[in-house]
């Protein structure tokens, strides 16, 4: 194969490994600051009778400024852009109050130590950024195209729909797209978290930053670089970043009202005290001080943003997108999921599930000529068949003459197979008086299931008929059952008719169904829902759905739905795994009751602290251990969702 090497890189981003070597450094630098002012704070503490009070004093200033440069900028820069107070700023007076009054040490081990929870803290929420840098290293930056047969390199970005790409084995796939050359397993693992390959040959879809394993093969794009199922993946976790949770928020919120209080009560606690109690001038300021300290609230802050970004990047591994915590928050609460049958709880295609002959006629030839009839149509059923001639059945294909293919919109198709006129279509297509006395008025039977009967006439009589059915997908009854033993209510909401809707229902244990659905109507169920149960999760995968999907509390969208269903959804099942529903849910509650452990474990924490210095029970060392302490361990309880 010809390959031209001269490459365009006009275009050409910058660097991955690069980009990910800064990330990780950066990453870094406040944690390295951390340990050098408690280094620094350390050998001062040990010299203390050795060096001069002036260089004693020097080392905490160097101390101050290496272990808190990165936070009092940050309370300064938000003071000000905001206009209001926060915790950062809190700490920053707390330790200058501290180094006034002479207690330089505690001060320095305030700063020490709260610059060590901030570079934790900045750790917890960073590791999501690690993990989407870690993701679009997966997207390739080049891709072979292929040019009136010769071979060039061109950045993907510069793809277009129609071009064809060449993807050796072994190599990632650039772009979403459709084989049109060749077969390969295909490692998906990047995009569903599925780790078993998965076989794909010609007109299947690909996926871009998957990789072809044992095939090389030629790919026409479907979609441009910023359009594929990849980038919409990397979108989504940004925007769950981004997004906060209403607790969040609520935090948030609160931080500045308490930190106009704290340092409202710490103003009278300078003062009251030494004419109430009696305390000394330096008593009471440096009591102030140790409230300043212990009423600051960075563990309450602390305690939901680190446990909700390592909730979010969990289920980001298994295969389950939030596009933010206030959905991920939500879940846990919901009392009844809706669903959409086609695509959802079934697979989207229909299926031969029946296959039954006269016993005048041979079985497989009858089938292979239906097989080879259905072969001249594109309606969904006539590919059903064809595959259920030739592929799953695995026949060893024979020569037979079709011509004189008719297709009847609506009914069926006809054609003249050696010499032979047949009919395939509906009851009223074939005749519908022969279609009841067929074997006993079976078709009737099998339709009484929820199968779509295709009947088979030659020119004497009927000799055939197949049911097809959109089969339920294989987890779909786990699914249903997981979520009923939570105590949550199921209903199918369906376009179908009557009869196919109770089969379904049935088949998959769901508690009710509701056939003929239009899309508006579907809105309408949603909302009867939300009035009965409260809050309402709706699963599913078409166009037709996004109204509802938008509707309820929840909307959970299929990852091989359509894009309009992806984007209006708060949740993307990647691998189009019902169960993890539940897993999800489970999560949900988990996080929920590692941010209530949080909130109740630091309050507790403030109020013991600020009844001990009342009582002058605590120091400040004690005091700076007891508060920073608290804060290291919300932000570790919240690490523990990472598994």
């Amino acid at each position: 194969m010809n390959t031209e090497t001269t490459i365009d890189r006009s275009h050409k981003k910058p660097e991955k490994e690069h980009v990910l070597k800064s990330l990780h450094i950066w990453n870094h630098l406040e944690l390295i600051a951390a340990i050098m002012s408690g280094v620094i704070i350390l050998s001062a503490w040990l010299s203390k009778a050795h060096i001069s009070h002036t260089l004693f004093v020097t080392l905490h200033l160097i101390a101050f400024v290496i272990g808190g440069y990165a936070k009092a900028k940050e309370g300064i820069t938000e003071t000000i852009k905001d206009k209001d107070l926060n915790v950062e700023l809190l700490m920053f007076i707390a330790a200058i109050g501290a180094a006034a009054i002479g207690f330089w040490t505690e001060g320095a081990i305030l700063i020490f130590i709260f610059a060590l929870s901030g570079a934790l803290e900045t750790y917890t929420e960073q590791k999501s950024d690690r993990e989407i840098a870690s993701l679009m290293n997966l997207q390739p930056e080049e891709a072979r195209m292929m040019v009136n047969g010769v071979e060039k390199l061109v950045p993907v970005d510069a793809l277009q729909i129609g071009d064809i790409v060449y993807v050796r084995a072994s190599e990632r796939i650039p772009a979403d797209g459709k084989i049109i050359t060749g077969m390969t397993s295909i490692d998906e693992s990047a995009i569903t978290g599925e780790s078993i390959p998965v076989r794909k040959a010609l007109d299947e879809e690909v996926l871009a930053g998957t990789v072809a394993l044992d095939g090389s093969i030629s790919i026409e794009i479907t979609k441009r670089s910023d359009e594929t199922l990849f980038q919409k993946i990397i979108e989504m976790i940004q925007s769950a970043q981004e997004e906060k949770s209403p607790s969040q928020l609520f935090i948030e919120r609160f931080e500045g009202t308490y930190v106009k209080i704290v340092l409202a009560t710490v103003a009278v606690m300078m003062v009251l005290p030494h004419f109430v109690f009696g305390w000394t001038w330096t008593e009471t300021i440096y009591r102030a001080m140790i409230l300043l300290v212990v009423a600051s609230p960075c563990a309450l802050v602390a305690s939901i943003m680190p446990a909700t970004l390592s909730a979010i990047s969990n289920s980001a591994k298994s295969g389950v997108l939030f596009k933010g915590g206030v959905h991920l928050e939500g879940l846990s609460q919901v009392q009844a999921v809706a669903f959409d049958k086609t695509g959802t709880l079934t697979n989207g295609t229909p299926k031969v599930t029946d296959f039954h002959a006269s016993p005048t006629v041979d079985k497989d030839e009858l089938l292979h000529i239906v097989g080879a009839i259905e072969n001249e149509s594109t309606h969904p059923l006539a590919k059903a068949i064809t595959s259920h001639a030739f592929q799953e059945r695995h026949h060893e294909p024979f020569w037979v003459d079709v011509t004189h293919t008719l297709t009847v919109s609506g009914k069926g198709i006809e054609a003249t197979v050696n010499g032979m006129h047949y009919q395939v279509g509906s009851k009223s297509y074939v005749g519908s008086e022969d279609a009841q006395n067929f074997l006993g008025n079976l078709g009737s039977e099998l339709a009484q299931d929820g199968k779509t009967i295709v009947y088979i006439r030659n020119e004497q009589e009927i000799v055939g008929l197949l049911g097809l059915k959109d089969t339920v997908r294989e987890d779909t009854k786990e699914a249903i059952e997981r979520l009923k033993e939570r105590g949550i209510y199921t209903i199918m909401l369906t376009g179908d008719n009557e009869l196919t809707a109770q089969a379904i229902a049935a088949e998959t244990g769901i508690d009710a169904y509701i056939a003929g659905c239009l899309p508006e109507d579907k809105v309408t169920e949603v909302k009867k829902l939300q009035e009965k149960y409260g809050r309402v999760a709706m699963v599913g995968d078409g166009i037709n759905d996004a109204p509802a999907l938008a509707t309820a509390h929840i909307g959970i969208a299929m990852g091989e739905g359509t894009d309009v269903a992806l984007e209006t959804a708060d949740v993307v099942l990647m691998k189009n795994d019902l169960p993890k529903i539940t897993n999800a849910i489970h999560l949900s509650a988990r996080m929920n009751r590692v941010v209530k452990q949080n909130v109740y474990f630091s309050l507790a924490v403030i109020a013991i602290l600020i009844i001990s210095n009342f009582f002058q029970a605590i120091d400040l060392p004690l005091g700076v251990i007891g508060h920073e302490g608290s804060t290291i361990l919300v932000i570790l309880n919240g690490l523990r969702l990472l598994k």
